[in-house]
């Protein structure tokens, strides 16, 4: 596979199938021969971001250290796939641009389906007032303007956000099978 650096960025919210989406277009990347580093945002919390917290200015602190990562790989010609719930869309917008070549990939998926999914209870909790600062719920989530993709999780299979992905990035030029 011939490919040059890019980022592609999963945001969503939690549990809208970001970092499902991620490793499966990362492995696929992979298993083609491309350069790629997957950087998820529970990962990056717990070692590029230990000590931040949930408030605005620690989320964009977080989101611009994970853009500066990527713009550092997509700049030697690395794949970066970011999977983060990114809430805020201005600090989105200042990593595109920081980083040039940039694909959104919007996860969407309607609340009600969200905390149908969720096995630790934590929308039920945020919902009942029980955690502060919980996005989509307690915090805002505000969501791409125009996504390069856009996938809905609550109908779409992860195969078929994954070949609208593929599909994408080859349409685009930004991969050669």
């Amino acid at each position: 596979m011939t490919h040059q650096g890019f980022t592609l960025w999963l945001t969503g919210m939690s549990g809208a199938g970001k970092s499902t989406l991620a490793e499966r277009i990362t492995d696929r990347l992979r298993a083609a021969g491309a350069k790629v580093e997957l950087l998820d945002g529970d990962v990056v919390r717990t070692h590029l971001s230990k000590g931040l917290g949930f408030s605005k200015e620690d989320r964009d602190i977080n989101i611009r250290r994970i853009g500066f990562v990527c713009e550092l790989l997509t700049r030697n010609g690395v794949i970066a796939v970011v999977a983060a719930i990114s809430p805020y869309r201005a600090v989105r917008e200042e990593v595109r641009e920081r980083i040039g070549r940039f694909v959104e990939v919007y996860m969407h998926c309607p609340v009600e389906v969200l905390a149908e999914r969720d096995v630790k209870g934590l929308y039920k909790k945020a919902l009942a007032g029980e955690i502060s600062q919980f996005t989509g719920v307690t915090d805002p989530y505000e969501p791409p303007v125009r996504p390069e993709v856009a996938v809905d999780s609550g109908v779409d299979s992860v195969e078929s956000g994954e070949e609208r992905v593929w599909q994408f990035l080859k349409r685009e030029g930004l991969i050669r099978e």
